[in-house]
């Protein structure tokens, strides 16, 4: 037996178990532990005998020091929060104690009350019970002079409804005197054919007609408030006038409002095209404002219409299905013809702000209109005039991206152009000579800036506090088909197509430089590598493109890109190779190769094409690469093998039985066949080729048609090898070099009437000297 404020272990026990059962803990109360339970020391079957026991056997001295350590932390913590809860448990059973104290003393007094209330009760109860006793038998009588004494009123009220009305009339108290009419209108239907009635119906129907032609009158005014006028038809409605005509001539009194509403708009539109003539100083409204006098005049104005409509006809007439049909139907009709001649007054107005460079203005303007369109569809559900205003919305952001497209169109013309006469200004002057690197680093940047400004603006349109922009009508079009299609990937097809006429231009109509034909080239090729892949990626992150299904895909873009910068490579080596063409065939077609002096110097011609070969290297050598080679041997072995070969083609026509034709067709034979108009890869070396290959075959086709004496043949000599010593280091590989050079030679010896060659130890000296 325990003592008090003792306990035992069986009372333990219970507690614990009940306190398991209240939180939901698994077990049963007084369920016996078994051998696992014993060791979990959160467990109700905890034995620290078994525990301890357990520990010592297993764990190092260490393990049992970590141990203890563990366990008087969590001891300390247990401690406080067995504290915290005395503490919370003490706060909630004093204000338990308390508001047990409160309701007991609440009841008391309600107790008090409910006794007075039972007592009042039981009051009138036995009242009542005598009143039912004492008037039992004359219940019957009183009924019928009750029903007496109300008819007697009605009739009083019949008598007198004559002057009343005419009272009200004179005090123009119009409202009171259709009140009093409707109040005794069943009684002189009901009792009208009665002689002494008759005359009070007769004098009553003609007041209230002059109650309702004065009505009539004052509805008609236009001075008259909107107030009023609901007021007027309400009147009229309850004297019985035909409710179609009311609904006419309510509809086109609104819509002398209303119409003057819409001329107010009309005329910012006459100012903005006065302005835009220079006719008028008168400044319009700006877009922001255009919308707000629409907004807070015509569509204000409108809604007040819908809704006093809606109460006086609509509404009145919902028993009457048709007559509510037919009212609804020429409000509907009244409403879109406004609502259309609205619409066209926005839209032009909107069209003016195609000129703008900011779009925050009217996309603020844009969606305030919106908005309002969404409150007036909440107005007359049963029109739909978000849909209209979304294409306005629609049409007014594609007008901005065909704004953005042509000004980005002209500035990127106009930086050519820039470039193009900085090109011209240093070919006059050698001073200031800047790289071609630098123009194409500045147009680049400069058109890429642009083109990012430009999405920046066009972001307005799909801000995450514009309205429009949430509906998919909207947004998916305008994010894919305009932003990205009709002005990025239009953009870049319109500077392909663009580099694409400039090489199908004919050189005698193309005014387009070498170098910016070089320039273009190399920018439409980093277009290719990183630009189209950089900008398409950005535009479809900043407006959340998603669904790309039947887009123009990024390799689509960057291969029409890869395309335009090989055309126009190819075209720049083509242009480069017939100027220095056109030099070389103007110098052998104005000399007379059959009596020309003994060579002396190397033509001026040919030091012209090594000096135009050299610059051309030069310039393209600030824009690609070097390219690869083959294997070359030293500047000095250049010289010995070019004496070789001289050597080997004099031999060729020494005097032998064999012809020298058939022996130059033989050595053809084993060179490998040399293709002019190879494709031309992106680096310095390919272009250099092309160029090369272009002069050298132009030279040996003008060979070919001429004639040549002693001199011309040993002056062709000389030409070729000074060509040889300083062209073969831009060409990928000299054999190329050398072939060409051999074939000049070689036709120059077939056509010569005189063959007799130079020593190659003479053309060595000359071409020193020269």
């Amino acid at each position: 037996m325990t003592t008090v404020g003792e306990e035992g272990p069986g009372d333990r026990r219970k507690r614990r178990d009940l306190l398991s059962m209240y939180y939901g803990k698994s077990g049963e109360p007084g369920k016996e532990a078994t051998s696992s339970d014993q060791l979990d020391i959160d467990g109700p079957g905890f034995d620290p005998d078994t525990f301890f026991t357990r520990l010592v056997k297993e764990k190092s001295l260490t393990d049992l020091m970590k141990k203890e350590d563990e366990l008087l932390n969590q001891i300390t913590t247990l401690d406080s929060e067995m504290q915290t809860l005395v503490y919370e448990n003490y706060d909630k059973f004093i204000k338990a104690t308390e508001t047990i104290r409160q309701m007991k003393q609440d009841f008391r007094n309600m107790e008090e009350e409910m006794t007075k209330l039972s007592t009042a009760m039981n009051s009138i109860t036995k009242s009542s019970e005598d009143i039912e006793r004492t008037l039992r038998d004359r219940k019957q009588e009183i009924s019928k002079l009750a029903s007496v004494h109300v008819l007697l009123k009605k009739l009083q009220f019949l008598f007198e409804l004559p002057n009343r009305l005419k009272q009200a009339m004179e005090a123009q108290a119009y409202g009171q005197a259709v009140r009093y009419y409707i109040q005794a209108r069943k009684l002189l239907e009901q009792y009208g054919e009665i002689s002494s009635f008759k005359k009070i119906s007769e004098e009553c129907n003609e007041i209230v007609s002059q109650v309702a032609g004065i009505l009539k009158a004052k509805f008609r005014n236009e001075e008259c408030t909107p107030q009023q006028l609901n007021e007027c038809i309400e009147l009229l409605l309850h004297l019985k006038e035909p409710a179609d005509l009311l609904c006419d001539e309510y509809l086109i009194r609104a819509k002398v409002k209303i119409d003057a509403d819409l001329d107010e708009l009309h005329r910012q539109i006459v100012l903005m095209e006065t302005i835009k003539e220079q006719i008028s100083t008168d400044l319009p409204a700006d877009i922001l404002e255009f919308v707000d006098i629409g907004c807070n005049g015509f569509i204000s104005d409108l809604s007040l219409v819908i809704a006093s409509y809606q109460e006086l006809f609509i509404h009145r007439f919902q028993s009457n299905v048709e007559l509510s049909r037919a009212a609804s139907n020429k409000l509907i009709e009244f409403v879109q013809k406004s609502f259309n001649r609205y619409f066209d007054y926005v839209e032009k107005r909107v069209g003016f702000e195609k000129e703008t460079g900011d779009n925050t203005l009217l996309v603020r303007a844009l969606d305030r209109f919106y908005r309002r369109l969404q409150a007036m569809n909440k107005l007359l559900p049963t029109v739909d005039f978000t849909e209209s205003g979304t294409q306005i919305v629609y049409r007014a952001a594609c007008g901005r991206v065909s704004h953005y497209f042509e000004s980005l169109k002209q500035y990127f013309a106009a930086c050519l152009t820039d470039i193009r006469q900085a090109l011209a200004a240093q070919q006059a002057s050698a001073r200031n000579q800047r790289s071609l690197s630098d123009f194409l680093d500045n147009l680049q940047k400069s058109f890429i800036d642009q083109l990012k400004a430009t999405l920046t603006n066009l972001q307005a349109f799909v801000a995450s506090d514009i309205t429009f922009c949430a509906r998919p009508v909207f947004r998916q079009p305008f994010c894919t088909q305009q932003v990205r299609e009709g002005f990025v990937v239009r953009m870049f097809q319109h500077i392909f197509q663009h580099a694409t006429n400039c090489c199908e231009m004919t050189s005698e109509k193309s005014s387009i430089p070498a170098p910016l034909l070089l320039i273009l080239s190399k920018l439409c090729l980093d277009f290719s590598t990183s630009t189209i892949q950089y900008m398409v990626v950005l535009v479809e992150e900043q407006f959340f493109i998603q669904n790309k299904a039947g887009l123009t895909s990024i390799s689509e873009l960057c291969r029409e890109s890869k395309e335009t910068a090989q055309k126009l490579l190819t075209h720049y080596v083509r242009l480069e190779g017939t100027v220095v063409s056109q030099m070389i065939r103007k110098s052998i077609d104005t000399r007379d190769w059959v009596n020309t002096i003994e060579p002396r110097n190397v033509r001026a011609v040919m030091k012209r094409v090594v000096e135009d070969i050299t610059a051309i290297d030069i310039k393209v050598g600030q824009l690609y690469e070097e390219g690869s080679r083959k294997e070359q041997s030293s500047d000095s072995s250049k010289r010995t093998a070019a004496s070789r070969q001289m050597g080997r083609t004099i031999a060729s026509f020494t005097p032998s039985t064999i012809d020298p034709s058939v022996i130059n067709n033989i050595n053809k034979l084993f060179s490998e066949r040399i293709e002019i108009f190879s494709e031309i890869d992106f680096n310095k070396v390919s272009v250099l080729t092309g160029i090369i290959k272009i002069s050298l075959k132009t030279f040996l086709e003008c060979v070919r048609l001429r004639t040549f004496g002693k001199y011309g043949l040993q002056q062709t000599q000389v030409d070729t090898h000074y060509l040889y010593t300083y062209l073969w280091r831009f060409v990928s590989d000299e054999n190329l070099i050398s072939f060409l050079l051999d074939e000049i030679v070689n036709s120059t010896l077939q056509r010569c009437v005189d063959p007799v060659p130079m020593e190659p130890s003479v053309i060595e000296c000359i071409c020193d000297r020269g």
